[in-house]
């Protein structure tokens, strides 16, 4: 196949990190230290280098198509760029002493299977191609089917892989087989292409539907909403903390992306057959995630179900935009979905950061109980945790409020009114698991009284993570207008 338009330029990113990842793993052979600490700087290097790239992209304006319009580089591309590599970044950081109490770096699978990983979210970030897409998922995915084994003496860690594994070949074959249908309706597989063919078509109806249907079971999977989410608190559980925080991270960020180029860039002719969909699962999530979270002990489990709730919140924001929506208040929508995406992964870094800092050797932090009394073992941490929980509830002023707030103004501005009651009936049922978790860190007694690990390193960036929920709480703005510009230059509103 021959591209007429290659602009390599653009995909230099991209390029680097597979140059980087490639050296990495040829240096990693040399390394004897079983603490892979030239391969943990190394890493981050690479990570610092590619921001530097993207944020140079976004502030220069640098937009266009490469490989004759499968890749796509704007705004949106290189802002969840940019967080994509703060999430991988701080993971690993806080998932370094971790890994190394559980005997998880005699090689340096870790980093290279995570930077691979990003690169197949970075592949499906910038996919303007259904086969890009596609290509981009299954690079992310087969690097997590062996991340969350990497434990191999660990019977739940690799019963959680296999069940992982299992399920998402089943949503991949769902997502073909839905570009198939699209495919042979539209005759091309480029996105701007389909846009076009869907714009008003009707002779092909019934077969766009049904493709459809297929293409948002598979995303659906890949964000783990309901009913597609039976993978998520047994995966979320059984990895590594390290690993789980891997999942929950930047992979949101990518699946929103392909949400956005396929549903809206793509598929936009056929809104008014995907938002009842999207609606749907929306409500399911919040009801089955708030309420499932509710009955947990393991706190890991209760932070998977409350991602599906989470989730919900975004496909509230997507499928706000349509229906009896001008332009503006679809942008406002995509917004208010995009900044909640961010500001959920920024929370669930610092979630998971706390939870491996309470981890040591010999003992896994993932009971709600292990969480007791951390008041008085350490008031600061004790701190952070509590602004996690306000922010996963909506509790002012931390910037989860806003986020929920600004759905839920996009729900109204389009006349979703009883969305916006059940969205915010289900997040006061929410508030109940969220606010048991500070009263045992405030007002149980301690059970553990063992000292704190981590890093100097670990905990700054840690403390950092924390006071961020809540100045960006006080002063959303910022984050806000960068959403809001990335939106409006990067879709055909």
């Amino acid at each position: 196949m021959e591209f007429a338009n290659l602009n390599l330029s653009l995909v230099a990113p991209e390029i680097t990190l597979l140059v980087l990842t490639s050296a990495i793993l040829l240096i990693d052979l040399f390394v004897k230290d079983e603490g892979r600490a030239v391969t943990h700087i190394l890493s981050l290097a690479a990570l610092v280098a590619l921001t530097w790239m993207s944020l140079s992209d976004l502030a220069s304006g640098v937009q266009g198509t490469a490989f004759d319009g499968m890749y796509v580089a704007d705004s949106l591309g290189h802002v969840l760029k940019v967080f994509s590599y703060i999430a991988v970044g701080v993971t690993l950081i806080y998932g370094k002493a971790y890994a190394k109490d559980r005997g998880m770096l005699r090689g340096g699978e870790l980093y290279v299977l995570s930077l691979l990983a990003l690169l197949g979210q970075m592949v499906m970030i910038s996919a303007g191609n259904m086969l890009t897409i596609y290509l981009g998922l299954e690079l992310m995915s087969l690097s997590f089917y062996a991340l969350v084994a990497l434990r191999r003496e660990h019977t739940v860690s690799t019963e959680a892989a296999m069940k992982y594994f299992v399920l998402g070949a089943l949503a991949s074959g769902l997502l073909l087989y839905g570009m198939s249908m699209i495919y042979g309706a539209t005759g091309t597989l480029n996105l701007a292409g389909i846009a076009r063919a869907t714009s008003g078509a009707t002779d092909n109806h019934m077969i766009l539907v049904f493709g459809l249907v297929f293409l948002v079971a598979g995303l659906a999977f890949k964000l783990g909403v309901v009913p597609f989410h039976m993978w998520v608190p047994d995966v979320y559980q059984g990895a590594p903390t390290a690993v789980t925080l891997l999942l929950g991270g930047a992979p949101k960020l990518a699946a929103f992306a392909i949400v956005l180029r396929l549903l809206v860039d793509g598929l936009f002719g056929l809104a008014a057959d995907w938002q009842p969909m999207l609606a749907i699962m929306a409500v399911l999530s919040l009801a089955i995630g708030n309420l499932a979270a509710i009955m947990q002990s393991n706190i890991k489990r209760m932070l998977a179900y409350s991602t599906i709730s989470h989730m919900g919140f975004v496909l509230l924001g997507l499928m706000s935009g349509v229906i009896e929506g001008s332009a503006f208040n679809a942008q406002n929508a995509y917004t208010s979905a995009m900044f909640y995406v961010v500001v959920y992964v920024l929370t669930t870094l610092s979630s998971f950061g706390v939870l491996m800092l309470l981890s040591r050797s010999g003992f896994e932090c993932e009971n709600v109980d292990d969480l007791k009394g951390l008041n008085r073992r350490n008031p600061w941490f004790a701190g952070v945790m509590l602004v996690q929980m306000f922010s996963l509830t909506g509790i002012p002023p931390t910037v989860g409020f806003y986020a929920k707030l600004a759905v839920l103004q996009s729900l109204i501005q389009t006349n979703h009114v009883v969305l916006a009651v059940v969205a915010v009936l289900f997040s006061l049922i929410g508030a109940f698991y969220y606010l048991r978790v500070v009263k045992v860190v405030y007002f149980d007694d301690p059970v553990d009284q063992a000292p704190l690990q981590g890093s100097a390193g670990f905990r700054t960036v840690l403390s950092v993570n924390g006071v961020l929920l809540l100045v960006l709480g006080v002063f959303p703005a910022p984050l806000v207008a960068l959403c809001a510009q990335a939106i409006s230059s990067s879709l055909a509103l």
